[in-house]
């Protein structure tokens, strides 16, 4: 790829009217400054620019039908993918961003104020050592672990009966496979792959969903 065709932003693609609705303006406002200072702030790689909605924001978004009003954590949110993207999606559900990193934090609060986005809530914490104020209904995360360690990081923060949402690529099944001590000791049901994406022509987002006991 030359330098040239690595600064060209992909053309917003059609499906982002289906995934965001009337919401499609604060998804544009973010997307514009992820694409003006995410380099900067190292947030995204050089080389996102082209695919920065379908790789990025559709494929997180798409993942928006499968929350429920409730608490939502994000966590490792980094740029906001998934969970400024969801909250942005789902004003009816509330967010809490989990992010270690002080540079990341200010992006992610910087994004909460410019957006409006009243439904979010920022902690700066690692998701072993976060303190909630209440436990999660669901959980989710994208690009920060194997399924395996993603399991004992999560499990304890959801509430009985909660859920996880993790963002996965093409190898889900098999990380699935690769954690089933950690399934056992955490005693998950329901362990699942789910394909997303498709019905709206886009790429395809898979996901892990697991349940921990009520």
């Amino acid at each position: 790829m030359t330098d040239d065709e690595q600064n060209v932003v992909e053309t917003e693609p059609a499906a982002a009217a289906v995934v965001f609705g009337d919401r499609i303006d604060l998804a544009r406002l973010y997307t514009a400054d992820l694409v003006r200072r995410g380099e900067e702030l190292g947030l995204i790689g050089p080389l996102e620019l082209p695919r920065i909605w379908s790789r990025h924001i559709i494929n997180s978004g798409v993942v928006a039908p499968l929350l429920r009003p409730g608490l939502v954590g994000d966590i490792g949110s980094g740029a906001g993918l998934p969970g400024v993207v969801l909250a942005i999606a789902r004003p009816d559900v509330d967010f809490v961003l989990v992010e270690p990193m002080e540079r990341r934090v200010a992006w992610l609060e910087e994004q909460r104020t410019l957006l409006g986005l009243t439904n979010v809530t920022v902690v700066r914490a690692r998701a072993e050592e976060a303190r909630l104020p209440q436990r999660l209904d669901q959980v989710t995360a994208r690009a920060v672990s194997a399924f395996s360690k993603l399991i004992p990081m999560t499990a304890p923060l959801l509430r009985p009966g909660g859920e996880m949402v993790l963002m996965k690529g093409a190898g889900a099944s098999a990380e699935i496979a690769a954690a089933e001590k950690a399934i056992r000791k955490y005693k998950l049901a329901d362990v699942e792959v789910l394909e997303l994406g498709e019905s709206i022509g886009v790429e395809v987002t898979r996901v892990i969903r697991a349940r921990v006991p009520a």
